[in-house]
């Protein structure tokens, strides 16, 4: 097993092309091509997770949030940073963020959230768009159903919960070669007339290279005639928080119970009550108060998220409820996340919890 199958198993679950423009997703230090040892999944890289993974024989940290994340200039081991990452370097050991590409596909982070909850008709609280595009391709009748699932089994045709998507229109193709042509059908300087289909497929605009490459081995045709149309749409499965509801309304201080407990929460900071119930409930893990506007918009009855500033909480207006619980904890499920998208293709190998407690914020009681 090498360090690169296990980043093989992270990227095809949350591709990097879903990471925010801002953010350092992906292999930050280390050499993917060393065969792997053992990996420990943590929220945060210390220096303390580094030395766990040189104790217990894993040279593969894997990490939602970046340890490099801003612009580094030196490695000299001033602060925390430089020196997590010259203990990493020095004992061999990789690091891999999964950070906001993990935040935003569906069964990410805030999917972990919303099991917690025993959320039901959950759905993206701010769907991506202009990730998507459409392939046209002409084929010849008797090659269609080989170059349709070519295209299927590349990744093209899936809208939302739906797979093995397309839609197919008969016409008549004409062409004809020249000199140096090699036509499948007919002979050159000849203008042959082909019964064709129309394949349309929509398709995740990273994707783009693979899908036509499969698409072209699949086609019989020397050179296939295709059209590709980027897509203003917006992607279901993919975006910024999530919504969902109760299977049975619940009151503001029962619901707040129930998080605190599923959370384990020192504190929940909340604007006030409304004194109505809450049935639907739009969170996002991590810092989102940036998603207010999108959950008063969703008709949700509260909003879930953390590191909300003082006057963010005026943007509630009292047509919600929003209820700060704090980032650390928002999170601190999306290891067994990481544990489990990697045990899946690796039932048998060495992935463990980081027992280091990364939280840096705690919590004194009066």
């Amino acid at each position: 097993m090498l360090i690169s199958d296990i980043i093989q198993s992270l990227e095809k679950f949350a591709p990097l092309a879903y990471q925010e423009t801002y953010d350092n997703c992906g292999l930050l230090v280390g050499n993917s091509t060393l065969p792997c040892t053992g990996v420990i999944c943590t929220l945060d890289v210390t220096s303390a997770v580094v030395e766990e993974a040189k104790q217990k024989n894993c040279n593969l940290i894997v990490a939602h949030h970046p340890i490099i994340f801003g612009g580094i200039r030196k490695i000299v081991g001033n602060n925390e940073v430089e020196k997590t990452l010259i203990s990493a370097i020095k004992n061999d050991i990789a690091i891999y963020a999964c950070h906001t590409n993990l935040d935003n596909i569906f069964y990410g982070v805030n999917h972990q959230i919303a099991e917690r909850l025993g959320l039901n008709n959950r759905k993206i609280l701010q769907p991506k768009a202009n990730i998507l595009s459409k392939l046209f391709v002409f084929v010849p009748k008797s090659s269609v159903d080989k170059v349709r699932n070519a295209l299927f089994n590349a990744g093209a045709g899936t809208i939302a919960n739906y797979s093995e998507c397309s839609f197919n229109t008969s016409g008549e193709g004409t062409f004809m070669g020249n000199e140096f042509s090699n036509p499948t059908i007919g002979k050159q300087f000849i203008r042959e007339t082909v019964d064709e289909v129309k394949i349309e497929v929509i398709f995740p605009s990273y994707l783009q290279y693979h899908i036509i490459e499969q698409m072209k081995l699949a086609h019989p045709y020397e050179e296939v005639a295709y059209d590709i149309v980027p897509l203003s749409n917006q992607n279901q499965q993919v975006g910024s928080g999530m919504l969902g509801e109760l299977e049975t309304e619940m009151s503001e201080t029962e619901f707040l119970q129930l998080l605190s407990h599923q959370f384990c929460l020192k504190s929940i900071k909340h604007t006030k009550l409304l004194n109505k119930p809450i049935k639907k409930v739009a969170f996002c893990g991590g810092a989102g108060s940036f998603l207010i506007k999108n959950a008063i918009a969703a008709k949700a009855d509260i909003y879930i998220s953390s590191d909300i500033k003082y006057h963010e909480f005026f943007d509630a207006e009292d047509k919600i409820v929003v209820a700060d619980m704090c980032h650390w904890e928002s999170e601190q499920f999306t290891i067994e996340l990481l544990i489990e998208i990697i045990r899946a293709k690796t039932p048998t190998f060495a992935v463990l919890k980081s027992e280091v407690n990364t939280n840096p914020v705690s919590y004194f009681t009066v």
